[in-house]
């Protein structure tokens, strides 16, 4: 776990968002969430950053990088921008509270 304040804020800008499709939410029922995290970010980083901000123990990771995809509105062309996807699985017994009770 890493306990220094600094070392955290750091490690919260790796995980950007979390990612909600409906694939995503059916890996929820194997303990496996699905994060974007930033470009550079590596396993270790993102291991560091899951533990650190949601408490709680990652036992794998698998990372991708989404190819750039052509999109076009009206004439104008042009390509959605890149990023990485990272699956984490967490132990058994651990979750993430991605929709949190209001």
């Amino acid at each position: 776990m890493v306990t220094n304040t600094t070392d955290i804020a750091k490690l919260a800008d790796i995980i950007r968002r979390p990612i909600v499709t409906e694939k995503a939410t059916l890996m929820l029922e194997n303990n496996q969430y699905v994060f974007e995290v930033t470009a550079k970010a590596r396993k270790p980083e993102i291991k560091a950053a899951i533990e650190g901000l949601f408490e709680v123990k990652v036992t794998g990771i698998s990372t991708m990088n989404q190819p750039r995809k052509r999109r076009r509105i009206g004439r104008s062309e042009g390509y959605r921008s890149t990023y990485k996807r990272a699956v984490v699985t967490l132990a058994q017994g651990d979750s993430i509270p991605l929709f949190p009770d209001l």
